[in-house]
């Protein structure tokens, strides 16, 4: 059902919880106070009722059901429209899950629209409820405590990256037996973080535009220092998210570095090899070509009948090979 949860409350504390939209819009037209509607995945017949009857903008509702839209708040007359992009870690996986939460709010209503699991706003209603005194101060009350389990939500985010990011290092300077695994676990992660930047982000200039209007709009001023503290969170993970796009882009540079230079110092040792092989043919090909020359049985050839013709073709095999020997020692073939 895309119903999840639906009270009214007045002062703070719920006075009904009724089982359709109709008996809502109904019992908060009698009892006042206002109306906190959580629905997931509503249908456009559903969405359609809600707009008509809070009076929503089109193009926000429209932006409600289609979903995939970039964390930002806008307004609307009266009526706040947020867009905001919980997520959660999948540390097997190194992986970030976002969601998505659309958020209405107005002077006596506040609507939310999930397009995922998370975040648990089952909690957020909890702890509301449970302080009677602080969701008496309206829907503002409930966007910024909606707010703040979103961002709190990120903390494990942070956490899981910045075990990764300290696996990566360990194996950066380890023996590279696998190269291309690691290449490949750097590049990935940095698409996750960069991906959980355009979500942290946005909230940056929100929240500041939010804090900005609340004098404006005279918003309570115990929220007015909930608002800041949710402010300064997000400026820290903000940080965090920069540094560590930062780290994972330094790491692949690094990487890249290291692996260049492993196979320039393989290359050379192979280098070292050949030259090596090919020395020691050179100082076996001088001997073996005289040895060819007189071995292949002509019978007018020079020296053959001289007594010292045997001699002297060892001698020379020998100088031969001792010359190439030095020569190539002397280079540091050998």
């Amino acid at each position: 059902m895309a119903l999840i949860d639906n009270g009214v409350y007045v002062d703070g504390r719920r006075v009904e919880t009724p089982n359709n939209l109709d008996e809502t819009y109904r019992i908060l037209d009698a009892a006042g106070g206002i109306a906190w509607i959580g629905l997931y995945r509503p249908s456009p017949e559903e969405l359609e009722s809600v707009a008509r009857e809070f009076d929503l903008h089109p193009l926000a509702v429209e932006d409600a059901l289609s979903g995939h839209q970039r964390s930002k708040v806008e307004r609307y007359g009266d009526t706040l429209f947020v867009v905001l992009r919980p997520a959660r870690y999948r540390d097997e996986q190194e992986s970030i899950e976002f969601g998505e939460l659309h958020l209405f709010v107005g002077p006596d209503f506040v609507v939310t629209i999930r397009h995922a699991e998370s975040p648990n706003l089952g909690a957020v209603r909890s702890r509301m409820e449970a302080n009677p005194d602080l969701l008496a101060k309206g829907p503002e009350a409930v966007l910024y405590a909606i707010l703040d389990e979103v961002v709190d939500g990120y903390e494990p985010i942070v956490a899981g990256l910045l075990n990764d990011i300290d696996e990566i290092e360990d194996q950066l300077f380890g023996d590279g037996d696998d190269d291309s695994a690691l290449s490949r676990r750097i590049y990935e992660l940095s698409r996750e973080v960069i991906n959980f930047q355009r979500a942290v982000h946005p909230l940056h200039g929100m929240l500041e535009w939010l804090r900005r209007g609340s004098q404006k709009y005279r918003i309570d001023e115990e929220l007015q220092r909930s608002l800041r503290d949710v402010l300064d969170h997000t400026i820290r993970v903000n940080e965090r998210v920069d540094s560590f796009r930062a780290i994972l882009e330094n790491a692949l540079t690094v990487h890249s570095a290291l692996v260049a230079r492993r196979q320039t110092e393989a290359g050379l040792a192979q280098n070292d090899e050949i030259k090596k092989i090919s020395s020691w043919a050179a100082i076996i090909f001088a001997p073996t070509l005289v040895g060819t020359v007189y071995g292949m049985n002509f019978e007018v050839m020079p020296e053959l009948s001289w007594a010292f013709g045997y001699p002297m073709a060892l001698g020379g095999m020998a100088l031969f090979a001792i010359a190439l020997f030095g020569i190539f020692k002397y280079k540091k073939w050998l």
